[in-house]
């Protein structure tokens, strides 16, 4: 604080950093509410989804088994086949308070299923039936991929914006404070030294006054004395006049 010369400019320049500081703070209380509130949002999302994930995958993996039970174990024709993507993933930004958070999402390509002879002999529509069940649960894979995703990245978003929160409120505004108080401490005491200076000037003024106003009445006194003393008759010569004929 020392380093700050206490003057009314720095006075002025520090008000404006406070009332930044203020504002920005104001402004990233509301960012961290906001990002509270979608991260809340975003675990209720993933619990929900972990839960429907769950049953998808139970159903997808016993449709598989009845599958197999049907048509034989056919997991080597599907690994030997030329195998061409139907589905695929796509990433996306979804923009939550400033923050960008990564959203995957599912498109099919159009392509024709392959392995088409598959459950000729037998177990066809079972082996639809797993086809079925395993692109919902694939689905819900890659949903939950995104939750997580933008889970994580929310939270490493909401602990920056806190520590910026915290910072701003318990270290650079009690500081900035900190310097307003010893600049106006110091404006005033200067102002009580200039206020004492100005009263002892005008008490050596009034003390100054107040003497010539005693000496020019002792010296009038004196002159008034003196010319009571002095004869008047004593600078008069008679010889000087002429006389004076009747």
């Amino acid at each position: 604080m020392s380093e700050v010369p206490p003057t009314r400019m720095n006075q002025q320049v520090f008000k404006g950093k406070k009332k930044a500081a203020e504002s920005g703070h104001k402004l990233l209380k509301k960012k961290a509410d906001a990002l509270k509130v979608k991260f809340r949002d975003y675990a209720k999302m993933i619990a929900e989804t972990k839960g429907n994930m769950s049953t998808d995958a139970t159903t997808a993996f016993f449709s598989l088994t009845q599958a197999e039970y049907a048509a034989g174990n056919f997991k080597q024709k599907v690994a030997e086949g030329t195998l061409t993507a139907r589905v695929r993933v796509g990433a996306g930004i979804d923009n939550v308070a400033g923050v960008k958070l990564p959203v995957f999402t599912i498109y099919e390509t159009g392509g024709v299923a392959d392995n088409q002879s598959l459950g000729l002999v037998g177990g066809g529509k079972k082996i639809v039936a797993v086809r079925e069940k395993f692109k919902v649960f694939l689905t819900q894979l890659i949903k939950l991929a995104s939750l997580q995703t933008s889970f994580v990245t929310l939270d490493e978003a909401m602990k920056v914006t806190n520590r910026r929160v915290n910072a701003l409120e318990n270290v650079t505004i009690p500081k900035i404070q900190s310097v307003l108080d010893y600049i106006e401490r110091e404006l005033d005491e200067l102002e009580r030294e200039d206020f004492t200076r100005l009263k002892l000037v005008q008490g050596k003024k009034q003390d100054e006054l107040k003497e010539n106003v005693v000496n020019n009445a002792t010296n009038k006194m004196k002159n008034l004395d003196i010319n009571k003393d002095k004869d008047i008759t004593a600078t008069f010569d008679a010889q000087d006049d002429e006389d004076v004929v009747f």
